[in-house]
C-alpha cells in the first residue's frame, strides 16, 4: 500500500517538472523568437519571417508662391491731378446798406429836420415839424431878457399845464404851458415884452402848440 502511493507521487513529480520544464522553455524561447525576429536574428531552428516590402513615397514639390512686392506711395506733386481741392475763397461779405440820409432841413427852418419844435431866437420865430416838414408856423414869439436869456440847445418836452401859475414871479399865470426846460416853457403870454426865459406865443399859437406837443417830443433852440 505504501508502495503504491510512493510510485503514484514519482510519476507525479515526474509529469510535474516535464511541464514545468517545457512551460519554462517555452517561455524562455518565445522572447527570442519575438524580439530577434524585429531585430532580423533568427533562433536556430526556425525560418526566418519574410520581409515586409517597404514603398518609398514619393516626396511632392511644393511650388514657390512669389511675394508681389508693394509699390511705395506716390505723392502727387502740389496742385497736380489727385491733390485735394482748394479751399473755396470765403464768401466776401455783403455792403452794409447806405444809411438813410437825414431829411434836409425846410426852406427857412434853422433847425433840424428831426425836431418836432424849432426857436429861432434872433428872429424871434417858432414853428411845429413833422418828420422835416413844417406844420405850423413861423409864429411870432418873445423870448427871455437880458439876464433870463433862453438857453440854445436840444431839449424834449417835459411836461404840459393847461393853466400853470409861476410861484417865482407872484403866480403870474402861464397859461398853456409846455414846459421844455424846468421853470421855461411855450405859453400865451403878451409879444410886446420879453419874458424870464420861457417863450410867449399869441393865444391862438399857444393852443396849437399845447396840442400838437407831446411828452418827449424834441425842441431846438437856435440863436
Amino acid at each position: 500500500m505504501h508502495g503504491s502511493k510512493v510510485v503514484v507521487g514519482v510519476a507525479l513529480a515526474v509529469a510535474a517538472g516535464v511541464l514545468a520544464g517545457g512551460v519554462t522553455a517555452a517561455a524562455r524561447a518565445e522572447p527570442v523568437a519575438v524580439w530577434g525576429a524585429a531585430a532580423g536574428i533568427v533562433a536556430p531552428g526556425s525560418r526566418a519571417p519574410a520581409p515586409i516590402p517597404v514603398t518609398p513615397i514619393p516626396a511632392v514639390p511644393i511650388p514657390a508662391v512669389p511675394i508681389p512686392a508693394i509699390p511705395a506711395p506716390v505723392f502727387p506733386a502740389p496742385g497736380g491731378l489727385g491733390a485735394p481741392p482748394a479751399a473755396a475763397p470765403a464768401p466776401a461779405a455783403p455792403p452794409l446798406p447806405p444809411k438813410p440820409a437825414a431829411p434836409a432841413k425846410p426852406a427857412g427852418v434853422p433847425c433840424a429836420a428831426a425836431v418836432r419844435a424849432c426857436i429861432d431866437l434872433a428872429h424871434n420865430k417858432a414853428w411845429l415839424l413833422r418828420g422835416g416838414v413844417v406844420e405850423y408856423g413861423p409864429v411870432p414869439i418873445t423870448s427871455g431878457k437880458p439876464g433870463y436869456r433862453t438857453p440854445v440847445g436840444t431839449f424834449r418836452v417835459l411836461s404840459k399845464e393847461r393853466l400853470h401859475l409861476s410861484r417865482a414871479f407872484d403866480n403870474a399865470p402861464m397859461p398853456y404851458s409846455v414846459f421844455f426846460i424846468p421853470g421855461i416853457a411855450f405859453h400865451q403870454g403878451s409879444l410886446a415884452v420879453t419874458s424870464h426865459g420861457c417863450i410867449h406865443l399869441s393865444k391862438s399859437a399857444a393852443l396849437r402848440f399845447f396840442g400838437a406837443l407831446a411828452r418827449g417830443d424834441v425842441v431846438q433852440a437856435v440863436r
